[in-house]
């Protein structure tokens, strides 16, 4: 299983889901329930127009290539249970046919806000909003490099990267609970390789530790905010691994009942009936 370096990742102090209070038109919150419903022309224009009052922050551009990405995602069927529970069929899976114009968009989304970062920690190097859209971005990026481009080596490096920094950022503020995201995706994904592979990764400084990488997705899924329900979701593909039916039943039905649009969770959930 490789999805996310975090997807990694958003909001630093906020905890708790995506709540309708939050969404009015035009806000982060409602770009990002837009994006979760399946509903990206929507999710793009939100995010631009909040960008129009907020041009100078990263969080902007990274979470408009986070929306490329989950179109992509979602046109090309790769956040499907069965890839992620039966490791034989992930590795074999045919590297699906990107589209050059959506990568080409993502790209450049996320160059813009690397750079918009970049400018940020030069004025102040402890922004948490500027770190956070670095490691959100090097998420989306390694996400990229693996699921669709097949590119498995380059997509671990930058992850590493990614959880590197995000335990920076925990360390100064552990309530920034999105960013735990970027630390349990490397330890559960890498955590449920052979103890042979674990043990040659753990010298590459990986982390492999599948238990802590499960507590680590739990603190998003429970307190997170943008976060939130991939990481729900993540936590519904860990436990049909585990053959935990009820709890991945239960995780869908929630995330169903939030985002009735996206087809998705309503698929995953009837393969469970």
């Amino acid at each position: 299983m490789r999805v996310i370096g975090f997807l990694t990742t958003v909001s630093m102090a906020v905890a708790g889901g995506l709540s309708p209070a939050t969404t009015s038109g035009g806000s982060l919150d409602n770009g990002y329930r837009q994006m979760y419903n399946l509903e990206f022309a929507e999710a793009h224009n939100t995010l631009r127009d909040w960008r129009t009052v907020h041009p100078g922050d990263p969080l902007g551009p990274v979470s408009d290539a986070a929306a490329y990405l989950f179109a992509e995602f979602d046109r090309l069927h790769i956040l499907q249970s069965e890839l992620f529970t039966d490791d034989s069929g992930f590795k074999s899976r045919a590297k699906p046919q990107a589209d050059p114009n959506a990568k080409q968009a993502f790209l450049k989304q996320l160059d813009e806000g690397e750079r918009l970062a970049g400018a940020a920690l030069s004025h102040n190097p402890q922004d948490t909003n500027a770190k956070f859209a670095r490691i959100l971005g090097m998420g989306l990026r390694s996400d990229y490099l693996a699921l669709i481009e097949k590119r498995d080596m380059q997509s671990l490096s930058i992850m590493k990267r990614g959880r590197a920094l995000a335990q920076e950022l925990l360390a100064k503020d552990p309530n920034c609970f999105d960013a735990y995201l970027a630390v349990g995706v490397e330890n559960y994904m890498l955590g449920i390789k052979p103890a042979p592979v674990r043990w040659v990764l753990s010298w590459t400084g990986a982390q492999t530790d599948k238990a802590q990488g499960i507590r680590e997705l739990k603190l998003t899924a429970e307190k997170g905010h943008y976060l939130q329900p991939f990481a729900r979701l993540l936590l519904a593909v860990a436990a049909l691994r585990d053959k935990d039916v009820n709890q991945a039943r239960s995780l869908l039905v929630g995330l169903v009942r939030e985002f009735p649009n996206n087809d998705l969770y309503k698929r995953e959930l009837a393969r469970l009936h």
